[in-house]
């Protein structure tokens, strides 16, 4: 599955209402640990069939970074039935992360 690139127009349709599982990378272009967790983030996608893998500009779509409190990046939001399931700061490994979405 490809990663879906989230705007405040398209969140709540792709995560909110989501009928499997989300993770959410919220990244911005100039974070140098979101450069290096963005492949990783790819990799995840086009392997997983059963959670949607999305990424958040937090530079074009601030709105959504104050809503969901995100004040480090990168961070990485699980969604389960519309609602925060878990959260983490920083960058992982793709064997972390993997645990994170099957927590």
């Amino acid at each position: 599955m490809a990663v879906v690139h989230l705007t405040e127009a398209n969140f709540e349709q792709e995560v909110l209402r989501s009928d499997i599982p989300v993770l959410v990378d919220f990244w911005a272009p100039w974070c140098g640990p979101c450069k290096m967790l963005s492949p990783v983030i790819e990799e995840i996608a086009a392997e997983v069939t059963d959670v949607k893998i999305c990424k958040v500009n937090t530079d074009e779509a601030d709105t959504l970074a104050l809503n969901y409190r995100v004040m480090s990046i990168p961070t990485l939001i699980l969604f389960k039935n519309g609602e925060i399931a878990a959260r983490s700061v920083g960058a992982k490994q793709k064997s972390e992360i993997m645990d994170f979405i099957r927590a």
